[in-house]
């Protein structure tokens, strides 16, 4: 017996606009029909949702996200999705965190795995790192990749995430890196590369040819340029892909426009809009208290030096943190916060948007981004 459900009272945001009180039909947790309620006839005995008003979008994807409430996304992968889930959060990949030792880095993909296994909402892993600059991001002089690694190092983290590795980010001048791309490429031919905690010029990049990135971790923060003649101004992995057309890059918009200025997240709007925007959380764990100059700062973490160490927000509140630095619309936040990322990952055909086909993964909010309501594969979760 097919399980058909008739929402209505909703405003139905959709790649190209809102339907103002629109209607939705999904059967068997796949999106049929949607429209003007008018034209939207009930289906005899089906279930019925009023949305009462909200908003009705598609479930957040979060592609980089490390924790959150205390769980990690990969040794505590299921309770972590949990929290995520609660807000909107239908998709995200695991991310361990990049100055994890050998010995962590696999213990992380392993529980990240079995987590994947059981869990709805967790769909891969986004590996930031270990081929990144360790002269980049929190806790850097930690880091514990600053020498080339051994390929039996390599290969053994690359065949422990196998299919499951969705994403792996690099810093195009490590010195080290081609026999790990062939080999990431061999186990898995449809990993992604993401630019990432690098200093490399548009040049760098652009010699891995085939190999070359395709996201920009975290645009803008973690990133550097060497310098150049007199007072001329650099150019690295920001420039790179900023001008790069298929470059999408992510972006974490906090509260305070700490990570990011408010007039630079304006200005990749500008160059990449929203077709190429990532809204990630970037979300951590982390204990150490705040630096004294940020002490109001209630969505951010920092390291035991005070550098910035990811996010305490989840999805719904970076939508309406780049409202605020933006000035975009609730349209366009869900696109990047949803739409962009599943396109980003190859996932497009399935999620991240309202459409026929498509997961009925449907959250309702109001025109604050605070979550009412989350669907989940055509299930009431929240």
């Amino acid at each position: 017996m097919k399980n058909i459900t008739y929402i209505k009272n909703a405003q139905i945001v959709h790649e190209n606009g809102i339907v103002w009180d629109g209607a939705l039909i999904y059967e068997d947790g796949i999106i049929k029909a949607f429209g003007p309620e008018r034209d939207m006839e009930a289906p005899a005995g089906c279930e019925v949702i009023d949305a009462g008003g909200a908003y009705a979008g598609p479930g957040f994807v979060d592609i980089h996200v490390h924790g959150g409430a205390g769980f990690d996304t990969c040794l505590q992968a299921e309770k972590a999705a949990e929290h995520f889930l609660s807000h909107g959060e239908t998709t995200i990949l695991a991310t361990p965190a990049y100055d994890f030792n050998f010995k962590e880095l696999m213990e992380a993909i392993d529980c990240a795995k079995e987590g994947i296994k059981k869990s709805e909402t967790i769909k891969g892993l986004y590996l930031e790192g270990p081929y990144t600059s360790p002269d980049y991001g929190a806790n850097a002089i930690n880091n514990p990749w600053r020498k080339e690694i051994p390929p039996e190092e390599f290969m053994a983290f690359v065949d422990n995430a196998g299919l499951f590795a969705k994403v792996w980010a690099i810093a195009p001048e490590r010195p080290d890196l081609l026999p790990f791309l062939e080999y990431a490429r061999k186990v898995n031919p449809d990993c992604i590369f993401a630019l990432a905690h690098s200093e490399a010029t548009p040049m760098e990049v652009r010699a891995l040819g085939k190999y070359r990135p395709t996201i920009q971790t975290h645009s803008m923060n973690a990133t550097g340029r060497r310098k150049v003649y007199g007072g001329t101004r650099a150019y690295g992995p920001d420039e790179y892909s900023f001008k790069e057309i298929d470059v999408f890059c992510e972006l974490i918009s906090d509260s305070c426009g700490i990570h990011v200025h408010p007039e630079m997240q304006q200005l990749l709007l500008h160059n990449k809009g929203i077709e190429r925007t990532i809204l990630i959380t970037d979300s951590t764990i982390n204990d150490d208290p705040n630096p004294p100059e940020f002490a109001h700062v209630t969505d951010l973490n920092f390291d035991a030096y005070g550098g910035i160490s990811g996010s305490k927000m989840t999805m719904d509140k970076a939508c309406k943190n780049i409202m605020s630095s933006t000035n975009c619309g609730i349209a366009q936040a869900f696109y990047m916060a949803a739409t962009t990322p599943a396109r980003a990952i190859g996932m497009d055909n399935e999620i991240g948007s309202i459409y026929p086909g498509k997961k009925a993964d449907i959250i309702f909010t109001d025109d604050k981004f605070s979550v009412k309501r989350v669907i989940q594969n055509g299930k009431i979760k929240y």
